[in-house]
């Protein structure tokens, strides 16, 4: 048995090939850049605003080189040369001839159906044997007919006849598809003849080594080095390590922007001559007298000290323009006003990461700490900035005339509650608002998603008492209610009653409805954070969680919710006042008693809105829970909750 390999000579079968492995690619790519993102900030509604902040075209800047990157320009690049490679190979296929071997088939040779007896087979071949015998047949050169040509043709058919007549003959036809037997088997390359022929066989081999001994290796490489550089908040390995090295218990949101200024990814922004470039620029800046700054009223001592000895100039410049978009600070250059909004999404970044750390250490002020760094960056305001300073054109000044003699600086509620034409009054005045400034202010706030809170209780899913290990339902009702709503409706009691699931729905049982914590199918996005100098859209996360006043850790987890089940706002923008259902679920504790605990409504995008209240759990004993049972009819499970 011989092996002979044979090219496409006419390249009939190389567009196949080539389809083949360029579809492999292509498609899955295709969709990859195609496909629909399903993140919450590219779908949820927006607070409608025509606020434009200064160095508003820097700002749009970053958020438009950013969204270049999601558009995954590479894979959109690829996707087109694959396609434009399958079209021409389709192309070749259309206009290429293809010839098809023929094959060797005894009934088609003596010209007989497949179902012929035998009989027939032998009167067929005697009739053939008269006309196309060697003897019976002349040569004729006219018709090309030549005695080898006879003879070949009369072997073909006493071969077919010997392959349905003679058994040994017939079996290798059987077995083999040959009446002479196992035959000598062509190996077919997809590729044309003229690649491998005519002194080109080197370059082929230079190519197949480059792809699968270079290339290859170092895509796989690259893919894999990637996936372990960076953790699942999306962060550099090595700044997950870097705060893991400088976490503390006891973190203040001040302490928190210094530990993100170590961050590897300042490294690769700065780059070169970018990391010590207008860093003296930044700390005349940043060290101004506090009455000068906007950032200088809230470092500490310490905090400054270090800033100035910092020298790592990298890591100085990176916190040095963390405090400059903190505080607001105009730097009068134009590349470190870019890099001061640059900086500020990394850190968000980072800070997720440092969550991430401080839930392993179930630490109550380190996650606090955490939840009101990420307001902070996303409004643009230093640890200890009036929160009034988040809405659209509200300066310093502003808030000064706003505030009074306050001692306490007001959070947008305060300032909501205080009678509309003295509101009004106190910050539209020369050098402060004009009317129309005020009246976006005033829009901006009647559309934040401010979460109040109805009723909190404990339950547990078809019993009426909490017992020891229970699976527990922590159920929150609330209504969204923006700042300075008037005109509030009464709640529904029946809005505020919890229904058990159905006996059989073990995902409602299990926690398991989308929504995010909702009981809804179809949950409802609130409106993207008011962030005008935050240059990323984020959509606001409300974290759910409680905490022991003693010892200082957490008790239960928390619960991270960005949708809700019923529609916040109306076609026209005014509040529904739905009744929204939030619940986390833990473990009772082994042991009966009363439990009260520190429930914690944080929202990460704006300042001022947290919710604190003090929550009881009472757990029975199950015995006494059994007795109670039969003595008391209770529809309601226990609440005990107050508001701090």
């Amino acid at each position: 048995m011989s092996q002979d390999y044979n090219y496409d000579d006419q390249g009939q079968f190389f567009p196949y090939f080539v389809t083949t492995i360029t579809a492999l690619i292509t498609v899955p790519v295709t969709y990859s850049w195609l496909k629909p993102s399903k993140g919450l900030e590219n779908t949820a509604p927006r607070i409608q605003s025509d606020f434009k902040p200064e160095h508003a075209d820097l700002i749009e800047g970053q958020r438009r080189k950013q969204k270049r990157k999601e558009r995954k320009v590479k894979r959109m690049l690829i996707s087109i040369g694959g396609w434009l490679v399958i079209a021409w190979m389709v192309y070749l296929m259309v206009v290429t001839a293809r010839t098809t071997p023929k094959l060797w088939d005894p009934y088609s040779v003596l010209e007989v159906s497949m179902s012929a007896t035998e009989q027939e087979i032998k009167r067929r071949y005697r009739m053939l044997s008269l006309t196309m015998h060697p003897d019976k047949v002349q040569p004729d050169p006219e018709k090309n007919l030549t005695l080898e040509a006879i003879n070949d043709r009369w072997v073909e058919v006493t071969k077919a006849f010997k392959a349905l007549t003679d058994e040994e003959v017939r079996n290798n036809y059987l077995k083999y598809g040959h009446p002479d037997g196992k035959q000598s088997f062509s190996i077919g390359i997809a590729l044309p003849k003229f690649i491998v022929s005519e002194g080109n066989g080197k370059y082929v081999l230079l190519l197949y080594g480059t792809l699968l001994g270079v290339l290859l290796p170092y895509l796989v490489g690259k893919w894999w080095y990637g996936t372990q550089r960076y953790t699942r908040e999306k962060v550099l390995v090595a700044s997950a390590g870097n705060l893991f090295r400088e976490y503390k218990d006891d973190v203040s949101v001040a302490g928190l922007i210094g530990m993100f200024s170590s961050g590897e990814e300042y490294k690769l922004l700065l780059k070169g001559s970018k990391g010590t470039a207008g860093v003296d620029k930044l700390e005349q800046r940043i060290l101004e007298e506090p009455g000068l700054s906007n950032v200088g009223a809230s470092l500490s001592a310490k905090d400054r000290q270090k800033f100035q000895e910092m020298d790592d100039l990298v890591r100085k410049k990176a916190l040095g323009l963390l405090w400059a978009y903190l505080g607001r600070v105009e730097l009068d250059d134009a590349a470190l006003n870019d890099e001061k909004f640059e900086v500020a999404p990394i850190a968000s970044a980072l800070n997720e990461s440092f969550t991430a750390i401080a839930l392993a250490y179930m630490n109550t002020r380190a996650i606090l700490s955490a939840y009101r760094a990420s307001q902070h960056l996303i409004q643009a305001l230093a640890h200890g900035a009036p929160p009034l300073m988040q809405l659209p054109y509200f300066t310093p000044a502003v808030v000064k005339a706003a505030e009074g003699l306050e001692r306490h600086h007001l959070t947008i509620q305060d300032f909501m509650n205080i009678p509309a034409d003295r509101r009004k009054k106190l910050v539209t005045a020369p050098g402060l608002l004009k009317d129309s400034e005020y009246e976006t202010a005033m829009s901006v706030v009647s559309q934040l998603p401010t979460l109040k809170v109805d009723k909190a209780f404990f339950k547990v899913v078809g019993e009426r008492f909490v017992t020891p290990g229970s699976l527990v339902n922590f159920v929150v009702k609330g209504r969204i209610i923006p700042p300075g709503t008037m005109n509030v409706p009464q709640v529904n009691e029946k809005d505020l009653e919890d229904v058990d699931p159905a006996e059989g729905d073990l995902d409602a049982l299990h926690g398991r409805k989308k929504g995010e914590g909702t009981d809804s199918e179809n949950p409802v996005q609130p409106p993207l954070a008011h962030a005008p100098y935050f240059a990323r859209d984020y959509s606001p996360r409300w974290h759910l969680f409680h905490a022991d006043s003693k010892s200082g850790k957490l008790a239960v987890p928390p619960f991270t919710f960005r949708q809700f089940a019923k529609p916040i706002f109306d076609e026209n923008g005014k509040p529904t006042f739905n009744v929204q259902t939030m619940r986390t679920q833990f473990v009772a504790p082994a042991q009966p008693g009363r439990y009260t605990f520190v429930m914690h409504l944080v929202c990460d995008s704006y300042i001022g809105m947290d919710m604190k209240m003090d929550v009881v759990l009472v757990v029975e004993d199950p015995s006494k829970a059994e007795v109670m049972k039969d003595e008391e009819d209770i529809s309601e499970p226990e609440e005990v909750w107050q508001v701090r």
